[in-house]
């Protein structure tokens, strides 16, 4: 086993049609299996036999039981063993430590049942395991054994916030950064145009509206999270106004490029929209940009009717 003992922070039960498998997710994010519980699933059973083999073949000693046999060890590729040589130790709930194997190999596993049967080298006892094998390859072809794991140990809710911050981190800055220009003219002249409104070059008196436009339009569509964040770090004045541009907590490796680039696709979408044209230039960015779990309206269509 490894080292070192980790704890399962999320444990469930893996249901895959009519066979169901113990399974968690341990501290430092890895998937795993209840060994025990495999080899339940796939009709295994822990008998002296096993452990008869294990000590007259120590190369076997860390495989699970189901694959133990002698007569599948041909079917066992070498990444599989690999991945088996070191099973995982892990402290379940109730604060037993149990025997588990990485979720990930649970279709390399089965494929071992599936290629001996193929090749005719199952004993009568291991064809209803195969059978089994099969069910479940069924099944993960459908869904991935990580993505099973997550649901029904309730992690998918960590994992998604892991993921988010991993995002924010690339494009939220640690520390203010110094004002520069980052919105070009032309982005304000076109939304004044394209919402029917006269456009002063030199006026820097703007609609309040526009504010909430730039962050639909940009900031919003950034990348998930990213506005939100902003507004949490961002403090105001007295009067609720934003004491410094949100640009200027942008990251210069991520942050700023990316940006641009998204300015610049929106920019490309009001040129393409006609004259008081609004409508259908929104319409057009809800299908170029759109928000994360945003529902795109239907019909498709480029009208303003």
């Amino acid at each position: 086993m490894r080292e070192k003992i980790l704890r399962a922070t999320h444990t469930g039960t893996l249901q895959i049609g009519e066979i169901s498998i113990d399974c968690a997710v341990l501290e430092d994010g890895t998937r795993v299996l209840s060994d025990r519980g495999l080899t339940k699933a796939l009709g295994g059973k822990r008998s002296g036999s096993h452990w008869k083999r294990v000590r007259s073949d120590p190369d076997g000693a860390n495989l699970p039981i189901i694959l133990s046999a002698k007569n599948l060890r041909p079917f066992i590729d070498n990444e599989l063993a690999e991945n088996l040589a070191a099973p995982i130790g892990c402290v379940w709930k109730g604060g037993k430590v149990a025997k588990s194997i990485q979720a990930a190999v649970l279709p390399d596993i089965c494929n071992v049942f599936l290629k001996a049967r193929d090749a005719e080298g199952l004993h009568p006892l291991q064809q209803d395991m195969a059978k089994r094998a099969d069910l479940l390859m069924r099944g993960l072809a459908h869904v991935g054994i990580i993505a099973l794991v997550d649901e029904a140990t309730g992690y998918q809710e960590v994992r998604d916030r892991l993921a988010l911050q991993k995002i924010l981190e690339k494009y939220i800055a640690k520390e203010l950064m110094p004002w520069t220009k980052r919105f070009p003219d032309e982005f304000y002249e076109l939304m004044f145009e394209l919402k029917g409104w006269s456009y002063k070059p030199l006026s820097i008196a703007r609609p309040s509206v526009v504010g909430h436009y730039t962050n639909d339009l940009v900031y919003s569509r950034l990348a998930p999270g990213v506005l939100q964040k902003l507004r949490e770090i961002t403090p105001r004045d007295e009067k609720g106004r934003t004491r410094h541009r949100f640009h200027q907590r942008l990251t210069d490796d991520v942050g700023h490029p990316k940006l641009a680039e998204h300015l610049s696709g929106v920019m490309a979408l009001m040129r393409a929209a006609p004259k008081k044209g609004w409508a259908q230039f929104y319409r057009m960015l809800q299908r170029a940009y759109p928000k994360l779990n945003q529902t795109i309206d239907m019909p498709l269509d480029d009208s303003d009717d």
